[in-house]
């Protein structure tokens, strides 16, 4: 198979990518197709359909694994087999998403609610047929025995004046990225499980750190009620890091050093 296209989106990493493009909506990406093989007249008539599926390729796995442990897991079992999942480790690195459909511009499709990461090589688009493709009532098999609870997060007002500011200056969203790793879980254990996430726990003060990048989440979490509160966002750079003159591998010192800059002499609540 060659690809169609090209899809690009603000996820970069493979820790930035959302369980379920659902709960990435809001983050626009666009899929862009390869000009010279008609693809034009082939894209006839689509811009009608509200949602379409996306066929692509997981272009930054290598092998596959037989089971696989899933985010919440089912009661009385740690990992499932890969074809009862949506691991992106399967024996060809195929995969399929159900993305909202924005407009048609070109040969270029604007689409939100996309669990794509930034240049995935797309396969194949089909439009999504509500009559044959939604199945409301079926049985989801071990889905249906998932034991978790649904975490509340909250911002502290330094925090959301902090992510404001971030998200202003540079295409980060470090809140939606916490609300997707740290919302879904069983226990304290299972939500703010390490071996998926880069995130370190103090079980004793109740507090984490959670890294997003080049950045770090601050928070606290009542695993009684069920609440995380995002209170600050700090560097992943340390002072010698940001000395002018020091690599700059990722193009976002600057960014740090403002910010820094700003934080120090407070960062506007409003």
């Amino acid at each position: 198979m060659t690809p169609i296209g090209t899809f690009y989106g603000d996820a970069v990493y493979k820790y930035d990518a959302p369980r379920q493009g659902r709960l990435f909506a809001g983050h626009p990406g666009r899929i862009e197709l390869n000009a010279g093989q008609n693809f034009e007249m082939a894209l006839r008539d689509l811009d009608g359909f509200e949602r379409i599926w996306v066929i692509f390729q997981f272009h930054e796995n290598e092998g596959w694994r037989p089971t696989t442990r899933p985010p919440v897991p089912p009661k009385g079992k740690d990992r499932v087999g890969t074809f009862a999942s949506r691991s992106p480790y399967r024996p060809n690195p195929i995969g399929l998403s159900c993305v909202r459909l924005l407009k048609i511009e070109g040969l270029t499709l604007y689409v939100d609610e996309a669990d794509l990461l930034n240049e995935t090589p797309v396969l194949d688009i089909k439009p999504y047929i509500p009559m044959a493709d939604a199945f409301p009532d079926a049985k989801a098999g071990w889905v249906e025995e998932q034991v978790g609870d649904v975490w509340a997060i909250e911002m502290s007002e330094e925090f959301a004046a902090q992510n404001r500011w971030i998200a202003e200056h540079s295409v980060f969203d470090l809140f939606s990225f916490a609300q997707v790793q740290l919302s879904r879980g069983n226990f304290a254990k299972d939500v703010f499980d390490s071996s998926r996430r880069r995130l370190t726990i103090d079980t004793n003060t109740h507090t984490g750190v959670l890294a997003y990048r080049t950045f770090r989440i601050h928070f606290n979490y009542d695993e009684p009620e069920r609440q995380v509160l995002l209170q600050r966002i700090s560097s992943g750079y340390s002072a010698e890091d940001l000395k002018q003159g020091t690599e700059d591998k990722y193009g976002d010192k600057d960014l740090h050093r403002e910010f820094l800059y700003l934080c120090a002499n407070g960062l506007k609540k409003n």
